[in-house]
């Protein structure tokens, strides 16, 4: 399991990770960006979808992009990025990403790294050379990653104030049991307070928090709230990669807790008994298996 190589608890980290975008102008260590491909790689999907991350230093960027990837000065001082290529042509593509990146950002986190989500703004020119993008090939995720520096520059404190990401929808807004006009108390949602309370922090594209989950015996449905304005605003279906991110909240925080379960696409779904599910899309569903 992949909470094996933490040091910290998932719920901790989860906590404590936040979008830095000025960061002190020093290279990770060798060891440390070994020990992050090392960790990259031992990462497990329920997808079979594939992800290839590409680790790129600011000595490849001078190189190629001239120290530019088109972020419009959001990121400052940085020395290392993690980009996540993946193919077009796969149904789960996207899900995936989220799924998988954001095991390996709160794995940075662990370690004191900060990092940032960056869809859509930057420029793929120059990074298509230095991540050996291939015609079928779609490199939609791009994040830096580094010590965090305290002093923040003017942009990033603007960037944080407009994304308004401490703000969260509450829960009746996000979770509900058999309908989506039920929402579900912390009480009924037993062991399953904190997983869920994990998704609610989890990050997303212009902080829209696009999860919405219903509790069905023992399993928890994630639906999409889609968002075209988002979306478009982005060029992709960004909101996938945010579910991808609110699912691997879920389940590395209810394995911390030793409540066992696996991810399922059940195709035969029938969203139809779940009053007023019509505006939403299916995902997928985490089939507890008891603790």
């Amino acid at each position: 399991m992949d909470i094996k190589f933490f040091n910290k608890d998932i719920t901790e980290v989860i906590k404590k990770r936040s979008s830095i975008r000025t960061y002190k102008p020093v290279a990770l260590s060798e060891e440390v960006e070994s020990d992050l491909k090392n960790y990259s790689n031992s990462i497990e999907s329920p997808f079979s979808s594939e992800v290839r991350f590409v680790f790129l230093n600011d000595d490849s960027f001078v190189k190629e992009t001239g120290g530019k990837i088109g972020t419009y000065g959001v990121i400052k001082g940085a020395k290392n990025f993690v980009t996540g290529v993946v193919k077009e042509d796969e149904a789960y593509s996207l899900l995936n990403l989220g799924y998988t990146l954001e095991k390996l950002i709160l794995y940075a986190t662990s370690l004191g790294l900060g990092t940032c989500w960056l869809g859509g703004t930057f420029n793929i020119k120059g990074l298509d050379k230095l991540t050996g993008l291939k015609e079928n090939e779609f490199l939609p995720i791009i994040t830096p990653i580094g010590y965090p520096d305290t002093k923040k520059s003017m942009i990033d404190k603007i960037m944080k104030t407009a994304a308004g990401s401490k703000k969260r929808k509450s829960w009746e807004k996000l979770f509900f049991n058999n309908s989506i006009n039920s929402p579900i108390t912390k009480e009924k949602a037993g062991y399953y307070e904190t997983p869920l309370e994990m998704v609610r922090l989890a990050p997303s594209a212009s902080n829209f928090q696009p999860w919405r989950i219903i509790k069905e015996n023992n399993n928890w449905h994630f639906f999409m709230e889609y968002s075209k304005v988002v979306n478009k605003a982005i060029g992709f279906d960004i909101q996938k990669i945010d579910m991808g991110i609110a699912m691997c909240h879920f389940e590395l925080s209810a394995l911390e807790k030793g409540l066992n379960g696996q991810w399922i696409i059940n195709d035969k779904l029938d969203i139809t008994c779940f009053e007023g599910i019509n505006n939403l899309q299916y995902i997928a569903t985490w089939e507890e298996h008891g603790s």
